[in-house]
């Protein structure tokens, strides 16, 4: 084994990507659907490693440049995500569950600082404990930035590779808790609240009309469809389109054929005997009054319509808070399906009676004019683009770092956001700005999950490559149960004061309000468990804006929490 370490040594790349692919194959690992995931997995798997080579005297260590580097890669990516819903969160119903994730983020600092403080942890603990308790692995690095950066005062004799092997070790014992104690909790509080949640749940469906989220797979269904008809119907015969639009609302003629030849849909043409008719509506109504024109054909000139599918911004004012139902009425109506609605980069269910906010995200498909003049009428049409703007990119961290270099005295000594503070500020920034105005600055999603999945899982398996080696000097079993315990707090008492004042203070649906308590820690396994306990898509309604809130605090009061608990 020692050659092999040797070996790993000697290569930095090749032992840096061998604990990457061994730390995703690890995170893809579940037993009944809990596992450690791939970030989790990177620290295991890194400073397991590095523990195991120093027993044959290898020290297995990385450049720092490349593990600052790819931090600050996921920290603009996180920035992109989360800008225009953390943005938009800052208003209306999203305020509440805002506040939520401020409460619960606040109360997971302040645990973790007093823990801290109380069982007299050593430096980097508290940094780590709240990473790992929050679930928030991203704030492990603004916790080492912390270290770097001078602003925490480590004993004399103490290197700051220590400090980091603290965070690395005070993280991987409370992450366990973390991820699956979050889990139970939301999906059982409103059992040992005494409420019954999938009644509830019916009740929003119900009211709002929502649609199954976690059954939308691919299917054979359509909800919406396009069929030709000859028209041999006496009682149609004789209508302009507009009479019969009036008198079938839940259809629309999108063409007519007449003698072989596309005719259009002018609200004034009447129809007549022979006619093509070509007729949009949803699948059910098309299954209705079969005989309300006559009998189907396959007309390839009268159907040959352009169609199209098409990433609708919502930017109008006028049409903010409108439901999907009020647009029942319009012209457009029956010519396209909504196919899928997110809001704060997470789909959410959607019925008859969503309102629409500012910077959800809307896909349509349907008649390539029908999807134009929506596009007008709500916003912005996004079409798909798999080109990155990298300039934009270069750009937008140049800002970030500038705003990192900017510092005020607090704590007795000066305090910035940081570099990494900076780019998630700076990413938010950009993507604002970009979702609002689209003619610049485009970076696909795919894109950006590159630079946030590679740039933390990288990041972290060098943190627990380096901080391997000195692990085992600084890991006594008092020490390790006192971190569990602080984080095991952490982790188990803010949900509980969040349910608290979401059901009776702000008086959410206990529904919605279970992805609200898990949007509060930036979990999505929660919400996802909490659906199906439920057996109901209704809690994702409540998740994407405390999801977007807590992502960016949790990120960032991982430095506090080093600074607050000296």
């Amino acid at each position: 084994m020692q050659a092999f370490f040797t070996f790993l040594q000697q290569n930095p790349y090749l032992l840096l990507f061998f604990v990457v692919g061994l730390a995703v194959y690890i995170g893809r690992a579940s037993i009944k659907g809990y596992g450690l995931g791939m970030v989790a997995g990177a620290i295991v798997v890194g400073a397991g490693l590095s523990v195991w080579a120093s027993t044959y005297g290898v020290k297995l260590e990385l450049n720092n440049f490349a593990k600052s580097l790819f931090y600050y890669l996921f920290m603009y990516g996180v920035g992109l995500r989360v800008g225009p819903s953390f943005i938009n969160s800052l208003r209306g119903d999203g305020l509440k569950f805002c506040l939520l994730a401020l409460v619960s983020s606040v109360i997971g600092l302040a645990l973790v600082v007093i823990g801290a403080k109380m069982f007299s942890l050593p430096p980097g603990a508290a940094g780590g404990m709240l990473a790992g308790s929050q679930t928030m692995s991203a704030a492990i690095g603004s916790a080492e930035q912390a270290v770097s950066s001078g602003v925490v005062k480590l004993p004399a004799g103490m290197k700051p590779e220590e400090a980091s092997g603290m965070i690395a070790l005070s993280y991987g014992i409370t992450y366990i808790w973390g991820t699956v104690g979050i889990i139970l909790i939301c999906k059982y509080l409103p059992r040992w609240w005494g409420v019954d949640a999938r009644a509830a749940a019916k009740q929003y469906e119900q009211e709002f009309g929502v649609k199954d989220l976690e059954g939308g797979g691919l299917t054979g269904y359509r909800q919406f469809g396009l069929r030709a008809y000859r028209l041999d119907n006496p009682a149609t015969v004789g209508m302009s389109i507009a009479k019969f639009r009036a008198v079938n609302p839940e259809y629309r003629i999108v063409n007519v054929g007449r003698n072989g030849e596309p005719q259009g849909a002018d609200p004034e043409l009447v129809l007549q005997k022979g006619d093509i008719v070509a007729l949009g509506g949803s699948t059910e109504h098309l299954t209705e009054k079969m005989g309300l024109i006559g009998p189907e054909v396959a007309d390839a000139k009268t159907l040959g319509i352009p169609m199209d599918q098409a990433e609708i911004l919502i930017t109008n004012k006028e049409v903010v808070g409108r439901t999907f139902e009020s647009f029942r009425d319009t012209a457009i109506a029956g010519q396209l399906q909504v196919t899928k609605v997110e809001r704060g980069g997470v789909q959410i269910p959607a019925g008859l009676k969503t309102k629409l906010e500012r910077m959800d995200i809307v896909s349509v498909v349907g008649l390539k004019s029908a999807v134009n003049e929506l596009g007008e009428m709500w916003g912005r049409i996004a079409r798909a683009n798999t080109s990155t703007d990298l300039l934009t990119l270069a750009v937008g961290m140049i800002v970030g770092f500038l705003i990192g270099m900017i510092e005020f005295p607090a704590f007795g000594a000066k305090v910035g956001l940081g570099n990494a503070g900076g780019l998630l500020l700076s990413g938010v920034i950009v993507s604002s700005v970009v979702s609002r105005l689209r003619f610049f600055g485009n970076t696909p999603n795919a894109a950006r999950n590159v630079l946030e999945d590679l740039g933390l899982v990288v990041f972290v398996a060098i943190v627990g490559i380096n901080a391997g080696a000195g692990l085992l000097a600084q890991l006594t079993g008092a020490v390790a149960l006192k971190i569990f315990l602080v984080g095991f707090i952490a982790c188990t008492i803010p949900p509980f004061i969040v349910w608290a004042i979401g059901y009776h203070v702000f008086k959410i649906n206990p529904a919605v309000l279970m992805g609200g308590v898990a949007g509060a820690r930036s979990h999505s396994g929660p919400c996802r468990e909490a659906a199906v306990e439920i057996q109901s898509s209704v809690p994702w309604i409540g998740f994407p804006v405390g999801y977007a809130v807590s992502g960016i605090l949790l990120t960032v009061f991982g430095y506090f929490a080093m600074i607050l608990a000296q």
